[in-house]
């Protein structure tokens, strides 16, 4: 396939890009500056917001995939909202209207969104169908970015929206660099009350979901990208400062957290809100997860930034084709 990824010089869009190419893919990047990647992997500039020369690149494509959006890791103040929401809008309206003008428009667009567009879940798993959907900035702004995505007219395109999880893999610049860290230095307690569940997914098994997404014509609308087996953070911690081999970890109360976060320029609710997001449309789809636990997730990570082979215990069933 040609493939071509927007936004797609960050931690998400290299780990696709790199894994795409080495299946053979065709891979274009829509990027704002940086070029360095892979040699496989043609970069294109783009502003993320105008239908300029970059469009000729959705013409004969087989696939777009928009990752674009400015950091949530921030303060949300009125400038950063602004920013957040603008960014995810313009860089989606650019791509309907680029696609909406080629004579051969690509037969499937995969736009992020994000699990956390569901509420505050404690109580009972959600997935597409049976998930409520929240309230506030951060579910204000995903339900706007899909809705772009829905109101775009390209009627010879199908639409997924992805409904990510966070993303853990190995490599600098992911999310997983920032829990070791805390780990590392004795703050890798249970935060909050610890109650709060996190939805996670392993790297591999996002970029085999966007695969698989991107060869199964029956999907399309929302869809969750996340482990199976979510876990109260308390737990998630525990298992992931064992895999680390280290024995205790610090715990942080709210107020705690909420004095780290104005320092660090960021927001509690990206540690504190419990998402409890289960992969509902992709396991009916007949997807299976190489890392359906965290533990072993964890593992195979920590084998991979350290240089040693990941050991995987799975069954044989598990290594679809996709």
């Amino acid at each position: 396939m040609k493939i071509v990824i927007a936004g797609g010089s960050g931690y998400l869009g290299r780990n696709l890009a790199n894994w795409l190419t080495a299946r053979d893919h065709e891979v274009v990047v829509l990027t704002r500056g940086s070029r360095a990647g892979r040699e496989a992997v043609r970069y294109i500039l783009w502003d993320g917001e105008t239908v300029r020369d970059w469009a000729a690149e959705l013409d004969g494509a087989d696939a777009v995939v928009n990752l674009a959006g400015r950091t949530v890791n921030c303060r949300y103040n009125a400038t950063n909202r602004r920013d957040i929401l603008e960014s995810r809008l313009r860089s989606t309206g650019a791509i309907g209207q680029a696609i909406a003008q080629v004579s051969k428009p690509p037969a499937v667009w995969l736009n992020a969104s994000s699990a956390t567009i569901y509420r505050h879940a404690l109580d009972r798993p959600i997935d597409e169908r049976t998930g409520d959907i929240g309230h506030g900035f951060s579910v204000d702004v995903c339900q706007q970015w899909e809705r772009e995505l829905d109101d775009a007219v390209v009627t010879r395109t199908r639409r997924v929206a992805l409904r990510s999880a966070m993303v853990f893999g190995p490599g600098e610049g992911g999310v997983f660099d920032a829990f070791r860290a805390l780990v590392r230095r004795g703050l890798g307690g249970a935060m909050g009350n610890g109650e709060q569940y996190v939805s996670w997914i392993h790297a591999e098994d996002f970029c085999r979901a966007i695969q698989w997404l991107l060869n199964h014509d029956d999907l399309s609308g929302p869809v969750n990208l996340a482990s199976p087996n979510p876990l109260p953070n308390r737990e998630f911690m525990r298992i992931l400062r064992e895999s680390m081999g280290v024995r205790f970890g610090l715990p942080a109360a709210r107020w705690m957290l909420e004095i780290g976060a104005f320092f660090l320029r960021t927001e509690t609710e990206l540690l504190l809100k419990s998402r409890r997001v289960v992969p509902g449309r992709l396991l009916k789809s007949g997807f299976t997860f190489l890392y359906p636990e965290w533990r072993d997730a964890a593992a195979d990570i920590l084998s991979r930034n350290s240089g040693r082979p990941p050991i995987r215990q799975e069954s044989s069933g598990q290594r679809d084709k996709v």
